[in-house]
């Protein structure tokens, strides 16, 4: 299914937006105060700053080796993901690396993350991708169940 395609999943509710009333395509231009919202509930590294994050959101826009997609039901947005590919010296094909993925708290449980997923892959397979990666400190079993396996440790360094 093509990346901005709208996919209606099984019809159930578990409390936020029903599963057949939300679909996932690329954030455009008129979602970012909805995204804004959300990247604020994600943070908790960094405290997120609104000249950066409107900077970012239009870099990310016009950035063919990235995508944003946003999850919409009930008229609002539920969920976005960020993510980009990369050249590789050993993979032989291009990396993808889903950067970010935020679903409101109270749409959590009823696959609006696997299908934010699920377009990002098909995204990154379309890029030639080889392999998808992420890192995660609070959903490791969500992305297990996925499919996803633990393959290293992440490391990052403070630069500011």
């Amino acid at each position: 299914m093509a990346v901005g395609a709208v996919r209606r999943p099984m019809n159930r509710s578990l409390g936020g937006v029903e599963l057949t009333k939300f679909g996932v395509r690329p954030a455009v231009e008129r979602d970012r105060d909805a995204v804004w919202v959300l990247v604020q509930q994600f943070a908790v590294s960094y405290q997120p700053d609104r000249e950066h994050f409107d900077a970012a959101f239009s870099a990310v826009l016009s950035d063919d080796n990235m995508v944003a997609l946003v999850a919409v039901g009930d008229g609002r947005t539920v969920g976005y993901l960020l993510a980009n590919h990369h050249q590789t010296f050993f993979a032989n094909a291009p990396v993808a690396w889903v950067e970010e993925v935020m679903v409101a708290e109270s749409d959590r449980g009823v696959g609006v993350g696997r299908v934010l997923m699920e377009r990002a892959e098909a995204w990154a397979k379309e890029a030639g991708a080889a392999y998808v990666a992420l890192a995660t400190r609070r959903a490791a079993e969500f992305y297990g169940a996925l499919g996803y396996e633990e393959s290293a440790a992440f490391f990052r360094k403070r630069l500011h």
